[in-house]
């Protein structure tokens, strides 16, 4: 059974804006910063830049058909220039006109043999880094346009965000697992993977202030690595009902942004002392009462009594039978904002304050599959499976 998402609060975000008229899913979308326009690469083949008219719709001013489906896009506002991933492996640059009402091609790259995952550009390297469903990642030099290094992965990458002070990538791929990479001109080395997910990692956002990688999975959860302090430190949240599809950190009001398949906006503060969820501990009997569970016969024979199923308690991790874990309750400060299995004796020990959540549920209306924020502005964009953008003013809940 499904968990309840809480009631949406009285602060909302607001509906600014719908952008529709696609032929198929907007694989990725983003805001341009100071300017009233957004920029979408669609499964269509369409790179599309949209501007606002007096009427107060958004109208492309660029329309640009590609050979293939568009699969990602990386935009970068200072050079204007856009980095655009292929369904064959290609990834193709342009450079849009100040005005935004022309696009040039400016560089392509022969990078993957199948689908382009994920693409960034880095300015300050001159990079642009890339992932694919071949399981590899590269990186290019933007300038000469030649490929600087390939590492190849367990599986194929679903995720990818960059440190430019360390040179560290950070690639989360269908295995659940986040590897870190050390980058070089031309080599990379290994530094360490982290595996918490049960799915897929589906997105991650890098926050380089404190230091912290958050990332989100088809497991309908989130994971906050803590890399810089408490090296180790993994922090769950749940708040989803389906897959986690977009992630983003805002640092001035320390204030996590999550989109899911479900159609949730989910706000999450970031501002408390979080707890790590406890290790399930094994047993082959209830750590509360004593009653064997069903596959330790030789208990079962000598109590003359039947097994019983094993449970855990969220909060405590014991292994207890059904009967000692007949309550629910939420756990925000262990990133439980729904109701989960506690045992009797925990659930009696969470106070009221306690079980304040630690975070606010939004419905978006549409099942998002792609979802970027823009901070000056405080402005949302998603992108949905009913092929329509939707923009967002997030003030009234990130703040």
């Amino acid at each position: 059974m499904a968990a309840e998402i809480p009631r949406p609060q009285t602060r909302k975000p607001v509906l600014l804006s719908k952008i529709e008229g696609f032929q198929d899913v907007v694989n990725t979308a983003v805001i341009i910063p100071k300017e009233d326009g957004v920029i979408s690469v669609s499964q269509d083949r369409t790179i599309r830049v949209w501007l606002k008219r007096d009427s107060g719709q958004y109208w492309p001013s660029v329309y640009h058909t590609m050979p293939v489906a568009c699969s990602c896009m990386s935009f970068n506002p200072e050079t204007r220039r856009i980095s655009v991933g292929l369904e064959n492996g290609t990834v193709s640059e342009f450079v849009l006109s100040e005005d935004y009402n022309q696009m040039t091609p400016a560089q392509t790259y022969q990078a993957h043999q199948g689908v382009v995952t994920v693409v960034l550009f880095v300015l300050e390297m001159e990079w642009v880094l890339s992932t694919g469903q071949d399981k590899s990642f590269t990186w290019h030099c933007s300038e000469s346009g030649q490929q600087l290094g390939t590492y190849r992965t367990t599986a194929w990458v679903s995720g990818l965000q960059f440190d430019v002070e360390t040179r560290h990538a950070f690639v989360g791929d269908l295995s659940g697992q986040v590897t870190i990479l050390k980058l070089e001109q031309d080599n990379c080395s290994l530094v360490t993977t982290f595996k918490g997910h049960t799915g897929n990692v589906t997105t991650l956002s890098w926050d380089p202030v404190q230091r912290v990688l958050f990332s989100g999975s088809s497991d309908h959860s989130i994971i906050m690595w803590d890399i810089g302090g408490r090296k180790g430190t993994a922090i769950e949240l749940q708040g989803h009902n389906d897959k986690v599809q977009g992630l983003c950190y805002a640092p001035h009001t320390r204030q996590l942004i999550s989109c899911g398949s479900d159609g949730g906006i989910v706000i999450w503060n970031m501002d408390v002392t979080r707890q790590e969820t406890p290790e399930w501990l094994d047993s082959d009997s209830c750590q509360k009462c004593e009653q064997p569970f069903f596959w330790n016969f030789k208990q079962m024979w000598d109590s003359k009594k039947i097994g019983l199923r094993q449970h855990h308690c969220r909060k405590c991790g014991q292994a207890v039978c059904g009967k000692c874990s007949s309550k629910r309750s939420t756990i925000p400060l262990m990133g439980f904002e729904f109701e989960v299995r506690v045992c009797d004796s925990c659930h009696d020990s969470i106070t009221e304050e306690e079980r304040a959540p630690t975070a606010t549920f939004h419905d978006s209306k549409h099942s998002i599959i792609h979802m970027q924020y823009e901070p000056t502005r405080g402005w949302l964009l998603t992108s949905g499976t009913d092929k329509v953008i939707k923009l967002w003013d997030m003030t009234p809940v990130v703040s």
